[in-house]
């Protein structure tokens, strides 16, 4: 049976740089199955609805999911469309890889509790947002993260990210994970939040796997696309017991979206951790050495200082990748 494989392009800049993103995967999984499903701003705007029931139970039938990315309104009306589908497909493993020359760090973040627990209450006076950390919870991606520990064989510790000085939740994190470590035979280090974001800046050659709630995990990723060139450089994958979510960090980006200057390779970077998924962790190395080749050439997006389009950044890449 082939595989089946949702794309949802989304907004902003979204529909810019699937495509490139999912040519890449046509060249590879030739026998897939490629489907569109439209969620997000636009859907909303037609329908009122930006993401329904049953495009849940089109996204719970693929093998995978290639996700662009959404705008979410500040309208208490709008429900974030990418805590729906991570809430219903249980994606509670966001991974997110920070890799540029000797800088080779993955980011664990618990993808479904925190701030991000989608328990709020808006007024005018008073608004509120529920953080959740339960025991359950952190226990599963700080299994997740022993897992990549143990994969990556770097003998570093796990990092904990955390803040439990000021959040009394957060302790409770930090104590299921070194504890999830220790029966791995894992050693940990828990590091304030603030202060991580610092220092792996300043010596991020000493870190490997670091593991953290939501809020933190979003914010210390972004933090970290410093070390890579930026936002448009950082791909990710949102990963459960049934269903897998690949999209790039960036977001809908709208201040750019329809100039075509958009840099694909978040996107692109994303479809490889696809592959990687699929067990094709040669095809994605192949993908990684054909983005390197291209930026090696002097060939950039303007984010980088260059001027090539979306659109020629991803042939080039393609063109390196299909002379393999």
């Amino acid at each position: 049976m082939s595989l089946r494989i949702a794309v949802v392009k989304g907004d902003g800049i979204g529909p810019e740089v699937i495509p490139e993103a999912q040519k890449i995967l046509e060249h590879f999984l030739t026998d897939a199955d490629f489907f569109e499903v439209e969620l997000g701003l636009a859907r909303w705007e037609k329908t009122g609805s930006a993401c329904s029931p049953e495009d849940i139970r089109e996204l719970k039938g693929a093998d995978a999911i290639l996700f662009g990315a959404v705008t979410t309104l500040p309208d208490p009306n709008y429900r974030s469309v990418l805590l729906q589908i991570r809430h219903e497909l249980d994606l509670y493993a966001n991974l997110r890889p920070i890799k540029s020359g000797e800088v080779d760090i993955m980011v664990v973040r618990e993808n479904t509790e925190g701030l991000y627990s989608g328990i709020e209450e808006v007024g005018e006076e008073r608004s509120t947002t529920l953080r959740v950390v339960t025991k359950a919870g952190s226990k599963r991606i700080a299994e997740k993260a022993c897992s990549l520990i143990l994969e990556r064989n770097r003998n570093h510790p796990l990092v904990i990210g955390y803040k439990g000085n000021v959040l009394k939740s957060d302790l409770l994190f930090r104590d299921t994970c070194s504890e999830v470590a220790s029966s791995f035979g894992i050693q940990t280090k828990a590091v304030f939040i603030d202060a991580l974001c610092l220092d792996v800046l300043q010596h991020p050659k000493k870190y490997d796997v670091i593991v953290t709630t939501n809020m933190f995990g979003d914010i210390l990723s972004d933090v970290c696309g410093y070390l890579t060139g930026g936002l448009g450089m950082l791909p990710s994958a949102n990963i459960g017991d049934k269903h897998a979510f690949f999209e790039p960090v960036h977001g809908s980006a709208p201040d750019i979206a329809g100039k075509g200057t958009a840099n694909p390779v978040a996107a692109i970077r994303s479809a490889a951790m696809m592959l990687e998924y699929f067990g094709m962790k040669g095809e994605a190395d192949f993908v990684e050495e054909s983005i390197q080749s291209v930026i090696r050439s002097g060939f950039l997006t303007p984010d980088l200082g260059g001027s090539a389009s979306t659109a020629e950044f991803g042939s080039r890449v393609y063109e390196s990748l299909s002379k393999k």
